[in-house]
C-alpha cells in the first residue's frame, strides 16, 4: 500500500510540476505576444489602411480586414513620390555611405585595437562621446563648412563624412569593429608579419576577411539609418529632383493635388501606401538577413555591453 501510495504521490507531483511549467510558458508567450503586437501594430495598421478604398476608410466594419483590395492607392503613391527617381537617389546615397562606413570605421577601429600611440584613450573617448551628441547640435557649423566648400545641394555632405570615420553614427560603427578586433588572436597577425606582410596588408588580407560578422552588422545598421534619415538630407538638398525617398513623403499630397489634379483621391490610404513603399526596401533587406544579423551581433561582442 505504501509503495502504491508513494508512486501515486510522485505521479501527482510530476503532473503538477508539468502543469505549472506549461502555465508559466503560456504566460511568457502571452507577454511576448503583447510586446510583439505593440511593435507590429504600426506596420499592420499601415498595410491594412493602404489597401482600403475611400469608402472602406469610413466603414468601421472593415477596420482590420478590407472587403476588397484597393491597389489604386499604390498607383497614386508611386506617382506622388516620383518613386523611380527618389528610390534611385536613396539607393545611391545609402550604398555609397554604407561602403564608406564599413571601410573607414573598420580601419580606424583596427588602429585603436592593435596599435599604441599617445592620446589613444583620449581619442577613443572622443569617439564614444560622439555617440551622445545629437546631429542637430552640430548641423550649423557643418552647414557653414559645406557651404564654403560649395557642396550644398549635392550628395557629398551625406556621403563624404562616412569615408572620414564620422558621418551618421560613425562612432558606433568604430566601437563595433573595435570590439570585434579585440577578440581576434594576435597570432594570426604575428605570423603574417614574419612573412613580411605590412600592417595594411594584414588589415586587408587577414583582418578584414575574417570580420564579416562585424561588417554585416555595420552594413545593416548603416543601410537602415541612411535610408530613413530625413534631417540631414533636408538641410543639404534643395533641388526636388535630388530628394531622397523619405523627403518625398511630406510632399506626397501636395504633388498629387498640384500636378496630377487628383485631390479627391488623396486620402489616408494613399498616404499609408506611400509610407509602405518607403519602408519596404528596409523590410526586405532585414527579412533576408535577419538570421545572419542576430548571429553577427553575438559574434561582435555587443551582447556583453
Amino acid at each position: 500500500m505504501n509503495l502504491n501510495s508513494n508512486t501515486g504521490h510522485y505521479a501527482w507531483l510530476k503532473i503538477k510540476k508539468g502543469f505549472i511549467r506549461n502555465l508559466f510558458n503560456l504566460l511568457v508567450y502571452l507577454i511576448l505576444l503583447d510586446f510583439a503586437f505593440v511593435f507590429l501594430f504600426p506596420y499592420i495598421y499601415m498595410t491594412v489602411t493602404s489597401l482600403k478604398s475611400p469608402i472602406q476608410l469610413l466603414d468601421m466594419l472593415a477596420k482590420w480586414i478590407p472587403r476588397e483590395l484597393h491597389w489604386d492607392n499604390y498607383t497614386l503613391a508611386v506617382k506622388g513620390l516620383d518613386f523611380g527617381r527618389s528610390f534611385g537617389n536613396s539607393l545611391i546615397v545609402t550604398v555609397l555611405s554604407t561602403i564608406g562606413h564599413v571601410f573607414s570605421a573598420s580601419l580606424v577601429a583596427y588602429g585603436f585595437a592593435r596599435f599604441r600611440f599617445p592620446g589613444k584613450n583620449i581619442l577613443f573617448s572622443i569617439v564614444l562621446f560622439t555617440l551622445i551628441v545629437p546631429a542637430q547640435t552640430v548641423i550649423v557649423p557643418l552647414f557653414i563648412q559645406f557651404n564654403r566648400m560649395r557642396l550644398l545641394d549635392t550628395y557629398f555632405p551625406l556621403i563624404l563624412p562616412t569615408y572620414l570615420g564620422v558621418g551618421l553614427r560613425g562612432g558606433l560603427f568604430i566601437f563595433i569593429f573595435r570590439q570585434f578586433f579585440l577578440g581576434v588572436p594576435y597570432e594570426l597577425e604575428e605570423a603574417a608579419r614574419i612573412d613580411g606582410v605590412s600592417d595594411l596588408g594584414i588589415y586587408f588580407r587577414i583582418v578584414l576577411p575574417i570580420s564579416m560578422s562585424a561588417v554585416l552588422v555595420t552594413s545593416i545598421l548603416s543601410i537602415v539609418w541612411h535610408w530613413n534619415d530625413f534631417f540631414e538630407p533636408m538641410m543639404y538638398l534643395k533641388t526636388k529632383g535630388k530628394f531622397l525617398l523619405p523627403m518625398m513623403l511630406p510632399n506626397l499630397t501636395f504633388n498629387l493635388e498640384s500636378y496630377m489634379q487628383v485631390a479627391d483621391n488623396v486620402n489616408k490610404g494613399v498616404i499609408m501606401a506611400g509610407t509602405f513603399l518607403s519602408v519596404m526596401p528596409i523590410l526586405v533587406v532585414y527579412l533576408i538577413l535577419q538570421r545572419h544579423f542576430v548571429q553577427s551581433i553575438a559574434r561582435t561582442g555587443l551582447t556583453g555591453m
